[in-house]
Protein backbone atom coordinates (compact mmCIF):
# COMPACT_ATOMS: atom_id res chain seq x y z
CA UNK A 1 0.00 0.00 0.00
CA UNK A 2 1.58 3.17 -1.10
CA UNK A 3 0.96 6.12 1.69
CA UNK A 4 0.66 9.88 0.46
CA UNK A 5 3.32 12.16 0.88
CA UNK A 6 4.31 15.65 1.89
CA UNK A 7 7.67 17.33 3.21
CA UNK A 8 9.00 16.94 6.36
CA UNK A 9 10.07 20.82 7.08
CA UNK A 10 9.18 24.13 5.24
CA UNK A 11 13.03 24.92 2.85
CA UNK A 12 13.67 28.40 0.71
CA UNK A 13 15.39 29.28 -2.43
CA UNK A 14 15.71 32.43 -4.30
CA UNK A 15 16.23 32.85 -8.13
CA UNK A 16 15.70 34.36 -10.98
CA UNK A 17 12.76 34.21 -12.99
CA UNK A 18 13.33 33.10 -16.46
CA UNK A 19 11.18 35.46 -18.49
CA UNK A 20 10.80 38.28 -15.53
CA UNK A 21 14.15 38.80 -14.88
CA UNK A 22 13.16 39.65 -11.23
CA UNK A 23 14.82 37.93 -8.43
CA UNK A 24 12.20 35.48 -6.81
CA UNK A 25 11.71 33.60 -3.18
CA UNK A 26 10.46 30.38 -3.41
CA UNK A 27 9.41 28.75 -0.02
CA UNK A 28 8.06 24.59 0.10
CA UNK A 29 5.77 23.62 2.85
CA UNK A 30 4.44 20.92 4.22
CA UNK A 31 0.42 20.30 3.97
CA UNK A 32 -2.45 17.61 5.11
CA UNK A 33 -3.32 14.99 3.22
CA UNK A 34 -6.02 15.62 -0.49
CA UNK A 35 -4.02 19.32 -0.27
CA UNK A 36 -3.09 18.50 -4.07
CA UNK A 37 -0.26 20.80 -5.04
CA UNK A 38 -1.26 24.36 -4.19
CA UNK A 39 1.13 27.70 -5.45
CA UNK A 40 0.26 30.76 -3.50
CA UNK A 41 1.18 34.29 -4.89
CA UNK A 42 2.50 35.90 -1.84
CA UNK A 43 3.27 39.36 -3.42
CA UNK A 44 0.32 40.05 -3.85
CA UNK A 45 -2.62 41.34 -1.11
CA UNK A 46 -3.96 39.31 -0.14
CA UNK A 47 -2.49 36.19 -1.12
CA UNK A 48 -3.62 34.08 -3.85
CA UNK A 49 -3.80 30.69 -3.99
CA UNK A 50 -3.80 28.41 -7.49
CA UNK A 51 -4.20 24.68 -6.98
CA UNK A 52 -2.47 23.07 -10.05
CA UNK A 53 -5.80 21.44 -12.17
CA UNK A 54 -5.88 20.51 -16.00
CA UNK A 55 -7.94 23.25 -16.37
CA UNK A 56 -6.07 25.76 -14.78
CA UNK A 57 -3.77 25.69 -17.68
CA UNK A 58 -3.92 29.16 -20.42
CA UNK A 59 -0.91 28.95 -21.86
CA UNK A 60 1.96 26.89 -23.21
CA UNK A 61 4.05 29.16 -25.05
CA UNK A 62 7.89 29.06 -24.03
CA UNK A 63 6.28 27.59 -20.47
CA UNK A 64 3.36 25.85 -18.57
CA UNK A 65 1.29 28.57 -16.41
CA UNK A 66 -1.84 28.00 -14.37
CA UNK A 67 -4.19 31.09 -14.60
CA UNK A 68 -7.01 32.07 -12.47
CA UNK A 69 -10.63 33.65 -13.41
CA UNK A 70 -9.38 36.86 -12.14
CA UNK A 71 -6.36 36.49 -14.45
CA UNK A 72 -3.87 35.73 -11.78
CA UNK A 73 -1.12 33.47 -13.10
CA UNK A 74 2.31 31.16 -12.21
CA UNK A 75 4.64 30.74 -14.76
CA UNK A 76 7.52 28.42 -15.38
CA UNK A 77 6.14 25.65 -13.30
CA UNK A 78 7.23 22.68 -15.47
CA UNK A 79 10.68 22.16 -13.58
CA UNK A 80 9.44 22.25 -10.01
CA UNK A 81 6.30 20.06 -11.38
CA UNK A 82 8.87 17.88 -12.65
CA UNK A 83 10.42 17.57 -8.93
CA UNK A 84 7.13 16.54 -7.16
CA UNK A 85 6.53 14.06 -9.77
CA UNK A 86 9.34 12.61 -9.56
CA UNK A 87 9.88 12.22 -5.96
CA UNK A 88 5.91 11.55 -5.62
CA UNK A 89 4.96 14.74 -3.49
CA UNK A 90 1.15 14.70 -3.69
CA UNK A 91 0.47 17.85 -1.01
CA UNK A 92 2.50 20.93 -0.62
CA UNK A 93 2.14 24.80 -0.53
CA UNK A 94 4.08 26.50 -2.94
CA UNK A 95 4.91 30.06 -1.85
CA UNK A 96 6.45 32.07 -4.56
CA UNK A 97 7.05 36.37 -4.64
CA UNK A 98 6.13 36.73 -8.11
CA UNK A 99 4.43 35.42 -11.25
CA UNK A 100 6.70 32.73 -12.07
CA UNK A 101 9.18 29.81 -10.46
CA UNK A 102 12.81 30.41 -10.44
CA UNK A 103 14.58 29.10 -13.17
CA UNK A 104 17.35 28.10 -10.93
CA UNK A 105 19.52 26.00 -12.83
CA UNK A 106 17.31 25.21 -15.84
CA UNK A 107 17.10 21.68 -14.75
CA UNK A 108 14.62 19.94 -11.73
CA UNK A 109 17.49 18.89 -9.64
CA UNK A 110 17.86 22.20 -7.39
CA UNK A 111 14.16 21.57 -6.53
CA UNK A 112 15.06 17.87 -6.42
CA UNK A 113 17.78 18.94 -4.07
CA UNK A 114 15.38 21.08 -1.68
CA UNK A 115 12.88 18.20 -1.46
CA UNK A 116 15.40 15.90 0.14
CA UNK A 117 16.77 18.30 2.21
CA UNK A 118 13.49 19.35 3.81
CA UNK A 119 12.90 15.52 3.65
CA UNK A 120 9.95 13.55 2.38
CA UNK A 121 6.93 12.48 4.94
CA UNK A 122 4.66 9.58 4.42
CA UNK A 123 0.98 10.55 5.30
CA UNK A 124 -1.76 8.29 6.84
CA UNK A 125 -3.97 8.34 3.01
CA UNK A 126 -3.41 6.47 0.41
CA UNK A 127 -1.80 7.64 -2.77
CA UNK A 128 -4.23 7.75 -6.09
CA UNK A 129 -3.11 7.74 -9.03
CA UNK A 130 -5.05 8.19 -12.63
CA UNK A 131 -4.77 5.19 -14.80
CA UNK A 132 -4.74 5.20 -18.52
CA UNK A 133 -7.24 2.29 -19.85
CA UNK A 134 -7.26 2.83 -23.38
CA UNK A 135 -5.15 4.94 -26.32
CA UNK A 136 -5.41 8.45 -26.61
CA UNK A 137 -3.04 10.52 -29.16
CA UNK A 138 -3.00 13.81 -30.40
CA UNK A 139 -2.16 15.11 -33.60
CA UNK A 140 -0.20 18.84 -34.95
CA UNK A 141 1.16 19.18 -37.94
CA UNK A 142 4.23 16.48 -37.80
CA UNK A 143 3.97 16.23 -34.16
CA UNK A 144 2.21 13.65 -32.05
CA UNK A 145 1.90 12.14 -28.62
CA UNK A 146 -0.15 8.94 -27.38
CA UNK A 147 -0.33 7.19 -24.27
CA UNK A 148 -1.71 3.43 -23.66
CA UNK A 149 -2.30 1.47 -20.99
CA UNK A 150 0.75 0.38 -18.58
CA UNK A 151 1.12 -0.48 -15.19
CA UNK A 152 3.98 1.73 -15.37
CA UNK A 153 5.24 5.31 -15.86
CA UNK A 154 7.51 5.11 -19.27
CA UNK A 155 7.85 8.05 -21.73
CA UNK A 156 9.27 7.14 -25.30
CA UNK A 157 10.53 10.14 -26.27
CA UNK A 158 12.07 11.44 -29.98
CA UNK A 159 12.71 15.00 -31.11
CA UNK A 160 13.83 15.69 -34.54
CA UNK A 161 16.29 19.28 -34.51
CA UNK A 162 17.69 20.98 -37.62
CA UNK A 163 20.65 22.27 -36.10
CA UNK A 164 23.90 20.41 -36.45
CA UNK A 165 24.66 20.83 -32.28
CA UNK A 166 21.22 18.60 -31.52
CA UNK A 167 21.69 16.44 -34.74
CA UNK A 168 24.75 15.35 -33.62
CA UNK A 169 23.60 13.78 -30.31
CA UNK A 170 21.51 11.02 -29.92
CA UNK A 171 17.17 12.80 -30.08
CA UNK A 172 15.56 9.62 -28.99
CA UNK A 173 14.96 8.91 -26.09
CA UNK A 174 13.18 5.57 -23.71
CA UNK A 175 12.41 6.32 -19.84
CA UNK A 176 11.03 3.74 -17.66
CA UNK A 177 10.11 5.99 -14.38
CA UNK A 178 11.04 5.02 -11.28
CA UNK A 179 11.78 7.84 -7.95
CA UNK A 180 16.08 6.86 -8.38
CA UNK A 181 16.03 6.79 -11.94
CA UNK A 182 14.18 9.91 -12.19
CA UNK A 183 17.18 11.14 -9.52
CA UNK A 184 20.07 10.55 -11.64
CA UNK A 185 18.88 9.89 -15.28
CA UNK A 186 16.33 12.80 -15.78
CA UNK A 187 16.36 15.49 -12.82
CA UNK A 188 19.52 17.00 -14.19
CA UNK A 189 18.84 17.76 -17.40
CA UNK A 190 18.36 21.58 -18.30
CA UNK A 191 16.42 23.35 -20.55
CA UNK A 192 18.66 25.00 -23.96
CA UNK A 193 17.42 27.63 -26.09
CA UNK A 194 19.52 29.21 -29.39
CA UNK A 195 21.41 32.42 -28.96
CA UNK A 196 20.00 33.78 -32.38
CA UNK A 197 16.46 33.77 -30.71
CA UNK A 198 17.18 35.42 -27.50
CA UNK A 199 17.10 39.22 -28.59
CA UNK A 200 13.79 38.05 -30.42
CA UNK A 201 12.10 37.28 -27.13
CA UNK A 202 13.40 39.88 -24.87
CA UNK A 203 12.14 42.06 -27.24
CA UNK A 204 8.46 40.72 -26.34
CA UNK A 205 9.75 41.10 -22.88
CA UNK A 206 10.44 36.84 -22.81
CA UNK A 207 14.07 35.37 -21.62
CA UNK A 208 15.16 38.26 -19.84
CA UNK A 209 16.37 36.35 -16.94
CA UNK A 210 18.04 33.64 -19.64
CA UNK A 211 22.06 33.50 -19.09
CA UNK A 212 24.67 30.64 -19.51
CA UNK A 213 23.78 29.69 -15.64
CA UNK A 214 19.96 28.84 -16.37
CA UNK A 215 20.11 27.12 -19.69
CA UNK A 216 22.18 25.33 -22.15
CA UNK A 217 23.04 27.94 -24.57
CA UNK A 218 23.23 27.14 -28.44
CA UNK A 219 25.46 28.93 -31.13
CA UNK A 220 25.37 28.90 -34.60
CA UNK A 221 27.70 25.58 -34.35
CA UNK A 222 28.54 25.12 -30.68
CA UNK A 223 27.20 24.86 -27.14
CA UNK A 224 28.39 28.27 -25.53
CA UNK A 225 28.49 27.15 -21.83
CA UNK A 226 31.84 26.63 -20.57
CA UNK A 227 30.98 23.25 -19.12
CA UNK A 228 29.11 22.18 -22.21
CA UNK A 229 26.37 19.17 -21.71
CA UNK A 230 25.94 17.25 -18.51
CA UNK A 231 24.73 14.45 -20.94
CA UNK A 232 25.46 13.24 -24.24
CA UNK A 233 21.71 13.28 -24.86
CA UNK A 234 20.72 15.89 -22.56
CA UNK A 235 18.47 17.83 -24.79
CA UNK A 236 15.67 14.71 -25.14
CA UNK A 237 16.55 13.92 -21.86
CA UNK A 238 15.34 17.36 -20.94
CA UNK A 239 12.10 16.89 -23.28
CA UNK A 240 11.51 13.74 -21.09
CA UNK A 241 11.84 16.03 -17.53
CA UNK A 242 9.35 18.77 -19.11
CA UNK A 243 6.55 15.59 -19.93
CA UNK A 244 7.26 14.48 -16.34
CA UNK A 245 6.24 17.77 -15.11
CA UNK A 246 3.65 19.04 -17.26
CA UNK A 247 0.95 15.09 -17.02
CA UNK A 248 1.32 16.20 -13.00
CA UNK A 249 -0.32 18.95 -13.21
CA UNK A 250 -3.70 17.21 -12.54
CA UNK A 251 -1.53 16.37 -9.51
CA UNK A 252 -1.63 12.93 -9.75
CA UNK A 253 1.17 10.13 -11.01
CA UNK A 254 0.12 9.00 -14.38
CA UNK A 255 0.19 5.41 -14.85
CA UNK A 256 0.53 4.36 -18.34
CA UNK A 257 2.91 3.84 -21.81
CA UNK A 258 3.40 7.57 -23.34
CA UNK A 259 5.83 7.91 -26.97
CA UNK A 260 5.90 11.29 -28.61
CA UNK A 261 7.49 12.59 -31.59
CA UNK A 262 8.42 16.30 -31.23
CA UNK A 263 6.78 16.48 -27.86
CA UNK A 264 6.17 19.95 -25.65
CA UNK A 265 4.06 21.79 -23.89
CA UNK A 266 1.40 22.56 -25.86
CA UNK A 267 1.02 19.06 -27.03
CA UNK A 268 1.66 17.55 -23.44
CA UNK A 269 -1.81 19.62 -22.31
CA UNK A 270 -3.27 18.79 -25.52
CA UNK A 271 -3.01 14.99 -24.59
CA UNK A 272 -3.82 15.86 -21.27
CA UNK A 273 -7.07 17.44 -22.20
CA UNK A 274 -8.27 14.24 -24.35
CA UNK A 275 -7.79 12.05 -21.50
CA UNK A 276 -9.70 13.40 -19.01
CA UNK A 277 -12.36 15.07 -20.61
CA UNK A 278 -13.15 11.00 -21.37
CA UNK A 279 -14.22 9.16 -18.26
CA UNK A 280 -13.61 6.15 -20.54
CA UNK A 281 -10.17 7.05 -20.76
CA UNK A 282 -8.82 7.28 -17.51
CA UNK A 283 -9.78 6.28 -14.09
CA UNK A 284 -8.51 7.20 -10.27
CA UNK A 285 -7.59 4.80 -8.39
CA UNK A 286 -4.98 3.44 -5.63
Amino acid sequence: MIKQSTLKQSIQCTGIGLHSGKIITLTLHPAPENTGIVYRRIDLVPPVELVSHIDMIKNTKFCTSLEDKNGIKISTIEHLSAALSGLWIDNIVIEVTGSEIPIMDGSAWPFVNLILRAGVKKLAYEKKFIYIKQLVRVEKEDKWIEVIPNNQFTLDVTIDFDHPVISSTLQHYFFAFSIESFIEKISRARTFGFLKDISILRSQKLALGCNYNCAIVIGEKNILNQNGLRFGNEFVRHKVLDAIGDFFIPGYNILGAFKAFKPGHTMHYLLLKKILKNTSTWELKN
